[in-house]
């Protein structure tokens, strides 16, 4: 019945609801919407949110320019719903873009989300998806989709092990069989390096800049571990002493040492996962290595620094980025594989 249905529905969809930016993957079409995951909102007199004036791109070029009455918005924190009502407005307007006049008949959605969250940000996730016009919504953990986006072999008695860092999130899995037999979810990805780069400027250099700048300097020169040659970026940012902007040089050896932190957490959290794997799955794992999937998988030098920690290989997913919307595509086009795995 469900293969019939999916197949009679061209309409359906998966979202990759991610912190920093949702994908939407559609049937027969592929990836359709690759936004950043920011709302900006006019601010009412109650300080409530108010009319919805861009969603995406738009509103992620008005973070940190925007006058008082007008806010822009990020309604995923950690990976989970932060703003019900905003995300909903985010979720149509995204639906909408994939699929423009198909909208007439609700569309079946799929959407992953982090595997260590709870049963009530589950339902939040759901709601939000069916409010945003959902007719059924599955939800299928980001591990699983990530793996089959990156071509791991999840269907088979073969253990793979999957690091997918996020913006909100960094999932760490051990998958077999077409499940997950381990897995570790870890508060600390993308997001939280923009941050710990911001914290480290205003140590360093007594200057404040906001996440967007920390954003481009992580881009430009974010590094795990120092690198030969040693790069730079000119920052602009506002001086906390004076209060007048100034410029100063920021090298891909101060990224290492303000990421130091979040690479070990990271670190630790791989570690952790290997030690509850079941042993048949761990001998897998010294053949098949570790894959490295999400934004932060780019981030230069984390392959050696985990593949230098643990001892087993690592690589990097061939397209980081679009794994787990990739995957759930996959998930979506074949209903044996949604129902083994949606949740």
């Amino acid at each position: 019945m469900l293969d019939q249905a999916l197949g009679f529905f061209s309409n359906d969809i998966a979202i990759d609801l991610g912190t920093a930016n949702t994908l939407v993957y559609a049937t027969g079409r592929g990836i359709v919407v690759d936004e950043p995951s920011v709302v900006a909102v006019t601010r009412t007199p109650g300080g409530a949110h108010g009319k919805v004036l861009a969603v995406g791109t738009e509103a992620k070029r008005m973070v940190g320019r925007t006058p008082g009455n007008i806010i822009a918005v990020r309604p995923l924190k950690d990976g989970v719903i932060a703003d019900f009502a905003v995300t909903e407005q985010m979720l149509r307007h995204f639906i909408g873009q994939a699929l423009g006049r198909r909208l007439l008949v609700h569309p079946r959605m799929i959407v992953c989300i982090p595997f260590g969250i709870t049963e009530v940000e589950k339902r939040a996730v759901q709601e939000s998806a069916r409010s945003a016009g959902a007719r059924e919504v599955f939800l299928v953990p980001e591990p699983m989709a990530a793996a089959l986006g990156a071509g791991l072999p999840v269907s088979e008695p073969v253990g793979s092990m999957i690091v997918d860092i996020g913006g909100g999130t960094t999932e760490v899995a051990v998958l077999s069989l077409g499940g997950i037999a381990t897995s570790q979810s870890l508060r600390v990805a993308g997001d939280q390096m923009d941050e710990a780069i911001a914290a480290y400027v205003k140590r360093k250099f007594n200057c404040l800049v906001g996440e967007r700048t920390a954003e481009e300097i992580k881009l430009a020169v974010g590094v795990a571990a120092p690198v030969t040659p040693q790069r730079s970026i000119h920052v602009k940012g506002r001086d906390i002493s004076s209060g007048i902007p100034r410029q100063f040089e920021f090298t891909s050896d101060d990224a290492a040492e303000a990421l130091q932190d979040c690479v070990t957490q990271i670190i630790e959290t791989v570690r952790v996962t290997l030690e509850h794997t079941p042993p048949e799955l761990a001998a897998d794992i010294i053949d098949q290595g570790i894959v490295l999937a999400g934004g932060g998988a780019k981030l230069e030098m984390l392959d050696e620094v985990i593949r230098d920690a643990t001892g087993l290989p690592v690589v990097v997913a061939e397209d980081p980025l679009r794994c787990v919307a990739i995957g759930a595509g996959q998930i979506l086009e074949n209903a044996d594989l949604l129902r083994r795995m949606a949740i």
